[in-house]
């Protein structure tokens, strides 16, 4: 009882504490005059990644490797299959033209990067790097893209933050909430790093328990636990009709998982040490063919079809019907 508990605990610590970071840490930067398009490529972004990165960095650390790299893998099939792919079973999905010429690409490209970097067994210290400077140049360009859509709305962004400067003048009042936001952030941070300790001790011990590899605990139960922002967020959008930012972080957070929450706990933990056997030869190529499969699905007209949904939600059952009869 005591792992499953540990894993349960862990993936509602991660959640909530995501949630923390998220929502205070938008409040606080905008307190701070921080225009919402760098809140979105900072805070946001970061905070709804900080489940995989924290379990990441613990699962390194104690030479779990497999269960981190499958922790990746994982949760960027369950994002591109499942979760996309309810999305768009309920509701078929226009794209902009930034993730066709930015998002695609960029996610195709570090795939691949990933998988050749993994294919001596392991991930080295100096890997880490360029993963890294790759997650910066994709936030520099998504930056440069975004401030070039809005600057016809440049204006009207300066009126605003300048109304709410004007609101939120330097008053007792409001440094006591910058304050409270600012312990909030932090207490959230707190909450993941504690989740993600849970998270890995008990996946560890559920894997001894059972027979299974970490690759596999990280590949089902850890891929699904840290994807369930997402998830919730991306069926509520679309049940609401306003999913654009939702659906554009969810192909996003699928570039940063294999580049800044991949990269940062090789190099905290000066590699990723042997990967699953499993995980190389099946797991990964898999999450790169899926990876790849997005371009031309995505590029043929521009949208994603109920069909075409359907078929992703598919794809994903059968590949998680696989986990469950061949590795367990």
């Amino acid at each position: 009882m005591v792992p499953v508990l540990l894993v349960i605990g862990g993936l509602v610590a991660l959640i909530a504490g995501a949630e923390l970071v998220v929502r205070y840490g938008s409040l606080l930067a905008r307190r701070l005059g921080i225009p919402p398009m760098i809140i979105g490529l900072t805070v946001v972004s970061i905070g709804t990644s900080a489940p995989e990165l924290a379990v990441g960095i613990d699962a390194m650390k104690v030479n779990a490797g497999s269960l981190a790299v499958g922790n990746i893998a994982g949760t960027n099939i369950v994002n591109l299959l499942l979760i996309l792919g309810l999305s768009a079973a309920l509701r078929p999905i226009d794209f902009e033209r930034r993730t066709l010429v930015l998002d695609l690409p960029g996610m195709a490209i570090v795939a691949v990067l990933v998988y050749v970097f993994s294919l001596d067994g392991a991930l080295q210290t100096w890997e880490g790097v360029p993963l890294v400077i790759a997650a910066v140049a994709y936030t520099v360009a998504l930056g440069w893209w975004t401030r070039r859509e809005n600057a016809g709305r440049s204006d009207g962004l300066a009126a605003d933050l300048a109304v709410e400067a004007r609101i939120s003048a330097p008053t007792e009042h409001a440094r006591a909430r910058v304050l409270w936001f600012a312990l909030l952030l932090v207490v959230g941070i707190a909450i993941i790093v504690i989740g993600a300790d849970w998270l890995v001790r008990g996946s560890e011990e559920l894997a001894r328990l059972f027979g299974v590899s970490d690759a596999f605990i990280g590949l089902t139960v850890v891929a699904i636990g840290t994807s369930a922002p997402e998830l919730v967020t991306a069926l509520v959008s679309t049940v609401r009709g306003d999913r654009d930012i939702a659906v554009g972080n969810l192909i996003g957070s699928s570039v940063y998982n294999l580049t800044l929450i991949l990269g940062v706990p090789v190099l905290v933990a000066n590699g990723s040490g042997p990967i699953d056997t499993d995980l190389l030869h099946i797991d990964l190529p898999i999450m790169v063919a899926v990876c790849l499969l997005c371009v031309p699905l995505f590029l043929t007209g521009k949208r994603l079809s109920r069909a075409e949904g359907v078929w992703m939600v598919a794809g994903y059952v059968a590949y998680f019907s696989y986990l469950l009869l061949a590795r367990t």
